[in-house]
């Protein structure tokens, strides 16, 4: 099993528990709460190689979770989370398991994430319009991201999943570069 089909395993589950009534955690609190932890072991090469490293105890690795799940405000739920992911050998994942989490709660929710990246800054109105026929294409609402790469020329390149929509000045060049080496050996 790749790791993306353990991360969506992990993510799922994660998302039935966090979306049950009466949970007490927001989906969005559980992002941010595990978004907070990955940051920390980021921060740390210690850490990162205590928690990944099989010669450390699991009982040590989640002392040292749950002291700093306390200090971050950690809810109980993404603490109890951590510890299944150091029981089963999965920390090291958690990047992975956190975007699969992202992508299982909008979609549970009925959205559809937009990685947006265009020449330049979009104006509100573009955003708001881009947006709108996303939306339309794929028959969700969209969580749109944007970042800005010159390189484009112009237009906008989104990616929701693994569906990508080239509308760049760049990709189009591409494509008529490849429309006409075809015809020049048809």
């Amino acid at each position: 099993m790749t790791l993306s089909a353990i991360a969506a395993r992990y993510a799922d589950a994660l998302a039935d528990v966090v979306m049950a009534t009466g949970s007490g955690v927001r989906p969005e609190q559980a992002v941010a709460e595990l978004q907070s932890f990955a940051a920390a072991i980021r921060s740390s090469t210690a850490l990162r190689n205590a928690l990944v490293s099989p010669a450390v105890p699991a009982g040590r690795k989640k002392a040292v979770v749950g002291r700093i799940g306390k200090l971050l405000g950690l809810s109980r739920i993404s603490l109890n989370f951590l510890f299944v992911l150091i029981d089963h050998r999965r920390i090291a994942g958690l990047p992975e398991i956190i975007q699969s989490f992202e992508f299982t709660i909008d979609d549970r929710q009925g959205f559809a994430r937009a990685d947006v990246v265009s020449a330049r800054a979009l104006t509100e109105a573009q955003r708001a319009a881009l947006n709108t026929e996303l939306e339309r294409l794929v028959g969700k609402r969209i969580r749109m991201r944007s970042s800005v790469d010159e390189a484009l020329i112009g237009g906008v390149v989104a990616r929701i999943r693994s569906t990508v929509y080239d509308g760049s000045v760049r990709g189009r060049l591409r494509a008529l570069e490849r429309r006409l080496a075809m015809e020049r050996y048809s």
